[in-house]
């Protein structure tokens, strides 16, 4: 798949999960600053929302929908990832009185961007991951994926909804 920042192609590296295969394994940092890995999450849906930062119009949006949608969703919990320090992502939930969701960065993890296929190679964002969901079950098998072909763009909130059961 070919992905783009602004218009621009950019190289993505990595290998992206798809529907049936089992998640790959993470260790992320928390607000905390507590390590935070897939296994700790099992039990229950997970909706990783992937994204380059908080410091973006989009990347604030999708936060707020996910959150908007999802709050009340009875054993989902929405991650929200980034190389954010934790501290930045959770003052944006703060000021924006988003209390539902978990923010976790890969600033201490070194290969999460590859594992989960998003690790931008080149551009402006290079270093950073491309904006992506990736919806876990219970058990850690991805349920749904979406790498989003163009970074400034939303990802399409309507089919996490449906496979989460929202």
């Amino acid at each position: 798949m070919s992905i783009t920042f602004q218009g621009e192609a950019v190289s993505v590296s990595g290998s992206f999960p798809q529907a049936g295969q089992a998640a790959p394994n993470f260790t992320l940092c928390s607000a905390e600053l507590a390590d935070i890995t897939l296994e700790s999450m099992k039990g229950q849906k997970l909706v990783l929302n992937i994204f380059p930062s908080i410091d973006t119009p989009v990347c604030a949006a999708s936060v707020r929908e996910f959150h908007q949608k999802l709050a009340s969703v009875e054993g989902v919990a929405v991650l929200n990832i980034s190389a954010d320090l934790p501290f930045a992502t959770g003052r944006f939930c703060t000021s924006e009185s988003i209390d539902s969701v978990q923010n976790l960065s890969f600033f201490r993890s070194p290969t999460f961007t590859e594992d989960y296929g998003v690790n931008l190679n080149e551009g402006a964002l290079k270093g950073l991951a491309t904006r992506a969901v990736v919806v876990v079950d219970e058990e850690g098998k991805v349920m749904h994926s979406e790498l989003v072909s163009e970074i400034t763009e939303e990802p399409n909130y309507q089919a996490v909804l449906e496979v989460v059961g929202a």
